[in-house]
């Protein structure tokens, strides 16, 4: 065998050698580059996921701002609570725990598993809401069962506090929280599931200056989650707290004016628009909402037909009735028309083959009386002097049928027609018989009571009017307050002529309105001594003919308006009130004569000008008496005394009055005519009996006076 020749063959190819050398040495170098890049480069990276996985951050919820009244009075204020979070970090099947947890923290375990659900898609480091405001027991529980459920952590925070009985609860709003509806919405863009955030009102509107920048604390934990130590914290900011206009002492004279009677009241300075109360009913209770609503609650709240969540001061679109009139009044005196127009008020007008009543047979009517009249047939021919497309010129003008641009979410824009808002929307010609229903603030007519007050207000100003606010723009940081304009379009501050002597015969007319006199429609609702006006309205919610074929409940009772000012000129104050379904217009004027007087009753004493009270009138005094009279024996043999006793009520002169069953007042009695209330029979020592006077009535205390409507209103 020839090795030399065997050995050559088996011999490896330099070549391949050499490839395989190249090979190894790459090899080499790429698991030196791959460690090069765990232990060098990566090496921040890798350590801070080592120390999340010991390391865990606790969210500090930042505290609400509070809301202050004009005066700094505490209006929102928070309350400490604690909230229970599900953590997800615990590779642990959760699922297993859901019944325990629920049963625990007394939850209903599918609503339980719908929130965990909720929460499929977010990050599995981000704590899961299940449980708000946990009592004392519950926080227990989570203590108590520490090593079995390490998922379960609780967070301290603050909750919202609202006024009681539902106090301004339309104006303020509610919190609760973020919606998945509300997620795909720009402005929630920066918001999570779970984030409290605001859902009405003031609460939703300025949300974002509220709601603050929550923090969060850095916290060690062991293999199985449970807190060991604790490394650091990021301080929450809170909300900014913000001042509103609305003065609390008018608030609670509304509140209570308005009573539990459906609708609003709006009180506003027309000088600058700021909000002094605002009212809408019925009311909701905000603080049902600070934690989580009961199901059956909101579906109470949500069925309820009279609407309770609904704002009715700035989302109520009803015919304003006669206070319209106002508006008709400047139209016609400012295009020359109304100051000639002189009608005969036989009790309606019908030129179009449809006869249009009036409340009353006012008889002779002109521009100076059809304002405390509230004339139907006046302003029928008014308007049908007018037009149509002139009065909706001027309502338009004022604003009728856009929105005010109040700082509240869902404000509505009521609706002024025309010729060409006919035709657009319905395809049809304006027929003039439409135009009287207009006239008289019906037919397609709708406002809002912020709309009336600040339109009617503005009006009594000379044609200043102003965008109405319930937080005062200096306060705001000017991004959002430029910002706040932008997306809150609306008639804002305008100024439109009004002849100075035209502006006199309307605020002549208001005045009169709540003066005595015949036809008055408010005439027993002045206040002595306080320059107040306004006018009343009343709006069918059917026709006459409809009317009488339905059982006339209070479902068919008319709506009913007052807008009223203080002083009549230049005001410094104008009250709008809606009462739906109220009936008789003079209702809503007592209302709003009531906030007039609260008011004013305060201004008065912030100046220390109060008005002398009058001294009550004095009443009768019950005396008590005794008294003798001689007594002789037939044939005078023997002389006795008789003894009297009796309670007697004394005058304020001294003079005793004797009491009578149905007399409020006696006429005055001399002495030895009184008859005394009760007597006793006493004996003497003499053994003779007693004689006590008969038994009087009680007397009755007189009746209150009061006023009494002088006509039936409009």
């Amino acid at each position: 065998m020839n090795f030399d020749k065997v050995t050559r063959g088996e011999k490896v190819p330099t070549l391949k050698l050499a490839v395989v050398q190249y090979a190894v040495l790459a090899l080499m170098l790429a698991l030196t580059a791959g460690l090069w890049r765990l232990q060098i480069l990566g090496a921040q990276n890798f350590k801070m996921l080592a120390e999340q996985n010991r390391v865990r951050k606790v969210p500090v919820l930042a505290p609400r701002g509070k809301l202050f009244d004009r005066e700094n009075r505490l209006v929102v204020d928070n309350y400490p609570s604690v909230s229970c979070f599900l953590v997800r970090e615990q590779n642990r099947n959760v699922d297993a725990d859901l019944p325990l947890i629920a049963k625990g923290l007394h939850l209903d375990l599918d609503q339980l598993r719908a929130t965990l659900h909720r929460y499929r898609t977010s990050p599995g480091y981000q704590p899961i809401p299940i449980k708000e405001d946990v009592s004392a027991d519950e926080q227990a529980f989570i203590e108590a069962h520490r090593n079995e459920l390490p998922e379960l952590e609780t967070i301290e925070g603050e909750r919202r506090l609202y006024p009681r009985d539902g106090f301004a609860s339309a104006l303020i709003g509610y919190v609760g929280e973020v919606s998945e509806e509300d997620l795909n919405q720009t402005r929630y863009a920066a918001y999570e599931p779970g984030d409290v955030v605001g859902k009405a009102g003031i609460e939703e509107m300025y949300d974002q200056l509220l709601r603050g920048q929550d923090g969060s604390r850095d916290v060690v934990v062991d293999s199985h989650g449970r807190e060991v130590g604790f490394l650091g914290i990021q301080h929450a900011i809170p909300g900014l707290d913000l001042k509103l206009t609305i003065d609390n002492d008018l608030q609670k004279a509304a509140e209570l004016a308005m009573g539990d009677r459906t609708g609003a009241i709006v009180a506003m300075d027309p000088r600058n628009g700021d909000i002094l109360a605002m009212v809408s009913r019925p009311s909701f209770d905000p603080n049902a909402f600070a934690v989580k609503i009961d199901r059956a609650e909101w579906n109470k709240l949500i069925t309820d037909p009279d609407h309770p969540l609904m704002n009715k001061a700035i989302q109520a679109q009803l015919a304003p009735g006669s206070t319209f009139k106002i508006l008709m009044s400047v139209a016609g005196l400012q295009e020359g028309i109304a100051q000639n127009l002189k009608v005969n008020c036989t009790g309606g007008w019908g030129p179009y083959g449809f006869f249009h009543h009036c409340d009353e047979k006012h008889g002779a009517v002109d521009i100076h009386n059809a304002i405390p009249y509230s004339c139907d047939t006046y302003y029928y021919q008014l308007g049908d002097k007018l037009g149509i497309d002139r009065i909706s010129k001027y309502a338009t003008e004022f604003g009728y049928g856009q929105k005010t641009g109040i700082d509240l979410p869902g404000e509505q824009a009521g609706l002024m027609p025309s010729e060409h808002w006919l035709m657009k929307n319905y395809h049809r010609k304006w027929y003039p018989d439409e135009t009287l229903d207009v006239s008289i603030g019906q037919g397609a007519v709708e406002a809002t009571p912020i709309q009336l007050a600040r339109i009617i207000g503005g009006i009594a100003s000379g044609g200043h009017l102003v965008r109405p606010h319930v937080v005062s723009p200096d306060q705001l940081p000017a991004d959002f307050r430029r910002d706040l304009y932008e997306n809150l379009p609306g008639s804002g501050d305008v100024n439109i002529p009004i002849d100075p002597d035209n502006w006199v015969t309307i605020t002549d007319g208001m005045y009169q309105v709540t003066q005595p006199g015949l036809y008055h429609t408010a005439g027993a609702d002045g206040l002595a001594g306080i320059d107040f006006g306004g006018k009343t309205g009343t709006a069918q919610v059917m026709s006459h003919e409809a009317l009488e074929k339905t059982n006339k409940g209070r479902s068919t009772n008319p709506n009913v308006w007052f807008v009223g000012v203080t002083p009549t000129r230049n005001p410094e104050l104008v009250v709008a009130v809606l009462w739906q379904n109220g009936g008789f217009s003079y209702y809503p004027a007592r209302i709003g004569a009531r906030v007039v007087a609260a008011y004013i009753e305060k201004q008065r004493r912030l100046e220390h000008n109060l008005q002398p009270q009058k001294a009550p009138a004095p009443r009768p005094v019950e005396v008590s008496a005794m008294w003798t009279t001689p007594n002789t024996t037939p044939g005078g043999s023997e002389t006795t005394t008789k003894l009297h006793a009796g309670k007697f009520m004394v005058g304020p002169n001294g003079v005793i009055q004797p009491g009578s069953q149905n007399s409020q007042s006696a006429k005055p009695a001399r002495p030895d005519q009184a008859t005394p209330q009760s007597a006793k029979k006493q004996t003497t020592k003499t053994g003779t009996p007693v004689q006590g006077g008969p038994e009087s009535a009680k007397l009755s205390s007189p009746a209150l006076p009061g006023k009494a409507a002088s006509v039936k209103p409009q």
